[in-house]
């Protein structure tokens, strides 16, 4: 099945995961360390998306993220053309995409609302390895491996309900860990 079908036919629980997963592996672009969601995490296995658990959770996470501004430089932003635009580097487009799905996080979740979060969160973690892939192309390894995790987090969660909370936990943490490498190694080659 394909991604845009699994998310289309995923639960609640599902979708909030789904969207969770992809910010949790782009936790490397905005400076958190590896537990910051971890208490959204949480907050499904208790039962879902509860809206004030959930809230809560994700009020304190934007906090410890300082996710206020997503925006690296005046005028930049999808399309933009412009010399600030050329200024800004590929972590910062992509930390600009990740802080953008973490602002996005619907505050009081419902099925519609998480159904365009986990969209939107697929295509920007979908971007934003594209962004730091080292192919030219856009089909790279890092986009590839992005497309398999996406999709193993959807049927885990289809096929185990909150029982593949954890193995998506842990597909999510392997993502991360290869982002933040990827992260760290275009910092050292920039040095």
């Amino acid at each position: 099945m394909s991604l845009v079908d699994l998310i289309a036919q995923a639960d609640e629980r599902g979708l909030a995961a789904s969207g969770l997963a992809c910010l949790d592996r782009c936790v490397p672009l905005l400076g958190g360390d590896d537990d910051v969601l971890r208490p959204l995490w949480s907050s499904l296995a208790d039962g879902g998306a509860d809206g004030d658990a959930w809230g809560e959770r994700l009020a304190k996470a934007r906090a410890e993220l300082d996710s206020a501004d997503p925006d690296p430089a005046p005028g930049s932003g999808p399309g933009a053309e412009t010399e600030a635009e050329a200024a800004v580097s590929d972590e910062d487009r992509a930390a600009v995409l990740a802080r953008r799905m973490l602002a996005a996080a619907p505050d009081d979740p419902c099925a519609s609302a998480l159904r365009a979060w986990a969209d939107a969160c697929s295509a920007a973690a979908l971007q934003i390895h594209r962004l730091l892939d080292v192919a030219a192309d856009g089909d790279g390894p890092l986009v590839a491996a992005e497309l398999r995790r996406q999709v193993a987090v959807l049927e885990l969660l289809a096929g185990r309900g909150a029982g593949g909370l954890r193995p998506a936990l842990e597909v999510s943490t392997e993502g991360r860990r290869v982002l933040r490498a990827v992260v760290s190694r275009r910092a050292r080659g920039r040095s």
